[in-house]
């Protein structure tokens, strides 16, 4: 056995030993979005499930796919732009409640637990995919960019819908996890709200990509009302407080809700926050 090969096998032993364990973040993170009940929040998002659905150009008679649909707000913008339109998630509760909102409206659509990074449908099947503040959440960023490719036809459309770093919820994040490190290794969500990481992510497969920043206002009566849904309700932030303790829990309730009042736009009247995001549409070659 000669010095390379014996540097390159420790290297590659080095490496895999500081490979961030990937199925024990995915089931955490599947149970953090169990918590709580995102539909509270999610149901409040359903603009911008309508907006990237005429950015993406829904039409009648498409195969639509939303990828870590949530609650459904881009599916059922698809469904009433009367495509055939497939929802999935990994947390089954979500789509039970997506659901239950299309029974609602009358519409018919397919509902299949899946996981962003490995998508249960051949090659091509897509005319269009979409995603809103889903997709941008998995651990590994190129695996479901690279599953939405796949299962897009060339000439479709992937739609997606990211939270900035520099916007309401890229900072939240930072003040969340100054208190509740994210698992080490792992590239920020955020990410996915920057021009250059999407073009990173799918340029080599795509003919155009237009990404605009758009923003949706948060509107809750006060930043104690704000954080009271968030707390009980959005399963990240659930859960970060559940992993403190008393006085961790006020610490991070403070810096929220300064960043909340900071940042707020309607005076003392209520709570306006301005939330920014990445609207993003792919055409694949």
């Amino acid at each position: 056995m000669t010095t390379d090969t014996c540097v390159t096998k420790h290297d590659k032993a080095a490496q895999a030993a500081n490979q961030p364990d990937y199925d024990a973040i995915k089931a955490k993170q599947q149970a953090t979005w169990a918590s709580g009940d995102f539909a509270v929040i999610g149901i409040t998002l359903q603009i911008v499930g309508e907006t990237l659905a005429e950015a993406a150009d829904v039409r009648a008679g498409e195969r639509v796919l939303d990828v870590a649909a949530g609650n459904g707000n881009a599916t059922l913008a698809a469904a009433r732009r009367f495509a055939r339109v497939t929802s999935t998630d990994f947390v089954p509760a979500l789509l039970e409640r997506g659901a239950a909102r299309a029974k609602a409206d009358g519409f018919d659509i397919d509902y299949r637990t899946a996981d962003a990074e490995a998508l249960p449908f051949a090659d091509g099947t897509f005319d269009v995919v979409l995603s809103t503040f889903g997709a941008m959440f998995t651990p590994r960023h190129e695996r479901p960019a690279h599953e939405m490719l796949r299962v897009a036809r060339s000439g479709g459309r992937i739609g997606l819908a990211n939270w900035t770093p520099e916007g309401f919820i890229g900072q939240l994040f930072k003040v969340v996890g100054a208190y509740v490190p994210p698992p080490a290794g792992l590239k920020s969500p955020a990410l996915w709200g920057t021009e250059p990481h999407i073009v990173e992510l799918f340029g080599p497969q795509a003919q155009d990509i237009r990404c605009e920043r758009r923003v949706f206002n948060f509107r809750y009566a006060s930043a104690a009302h704000w954080l009271q849904v968030f707390r009980d309700y959005y399963g990240p932030t659930h859960r970060a407080f559940a992993a403190l303790d008393a006085d961790g829990q006020r610490a991070m309730a403070a810096d929220i809700a300064k960043l909340l009042e900071r940042m707020n736009v309607a005076g003392s009247s209520s709570l306006v926050v301005p939330g920014e995001y990445l609207e993003v549409v792919v055409t694949k070659r």
